[in-house]
């Protein structure tokens, strides 16, 4: 094996042509990941309080719309963001920004089903408890229930985040430079080296996930050590909220 075509590449592997040109390799797959990752929150945490409030028609519709994103596979979805966004809105869009929302809509549907189970490991005793002091069904669930229950899904927050590094490499179907683009573009350049070129690219994505696993795991056993933080609320605490 020989890893010289590695330390010629390294630079425009991680960072493409940047600064002379745009954010590119490595560094863009982070960014798309980022993007697509912080928006899905807030539309997953919209979604799963959604799933978990609402009743009849509605929140059947809403099921079956995400559950529509999460039985898809990935590359469909960005081929027709790809094709009919521009289609549907009669302008050009930018191949990066056709696979942010791709990417951030298959994150919301799985975050949703998530902080929807969160909600609903919440005990009714404290939804019953913050009515009777007062409380409307809107507030329980913004001052007492949303809070403990997003402490307890950050590790998979941060599981999604991983999930969306690894499905970023499916941008380079639409011609966005993220690392898999790029390790193909030197692959194709140099024609002998794949196994060293792809090792190193591999390598990459497993530091990239593995640092986020570990601090998915170190977050897991913080909350552990604080359980009694995510114990239920006292009726003292509750009235202290009926005041805020």
């Amino acid at each position: 094996m020989n890893f010289a075509v590695i330390t010629e590449n390294w630079r425009y592997l991680l960072f493409g042509t940047f600064p002379d040109g745009p954010l590119e390799g490595a560094a863009l797959t982070l960014l798309i990941s980022l993007l697509a990752g912080g928006i899905s929150i807030f539309l997953g945490i919209a979604g799963g309080i959604a799933l978990a409030m609402l009743k009849g028609w509605w929140a059947n519709l809403l099921a079956a719309v995400l559950g529509f994103f999460r039985a898809i596979p990935v590359i469909m979805l960005i081929f027709w963001s790809y094709f009919l966004l521009p289609v549907l809105l009669g302008t050009d869009i930018p191949e990066l920004t056709t696979v942010i929302c791709a990417l951030t809509l298959i994150a919301s549907a799985y975050l949703a089903h998530g902080v929807k189970a969160g909600i609903l490991a919440i005990g009714q005793g404290q939804w019953q408890a913050g009515m009777s002091l007062g409380f409307t069904r809107w507030a329980v669930l913004w001052h007492i229930i949303l809070p403990q229950a997003l402490r307890m899904m950050l590790p998979s927050f941060i599981n999604q985040w991983i999930a969306l590094i690894k499905d970023t490499s499916l941008a380079y179907i639409v011609g966005v430079a993220e690392l898999s683009f790029l390790a193909t573009q030197v692959n194709n350049r140099e024609m002998i080296y794949p196994m060293e070129i792809f090792l190193f690219v591999a390598l990459i994505y497993f530091i990239m996930c593995f640092s986020l696993e570990m601090i998915a795991n170190q977050v897991l056993r913080r909350l552990e050590k604080n359980r009694s933080s995510l114990a239920p609320l006292s009726g003292k605490q509750l009235k202290q909220l009926a005041f805020l």
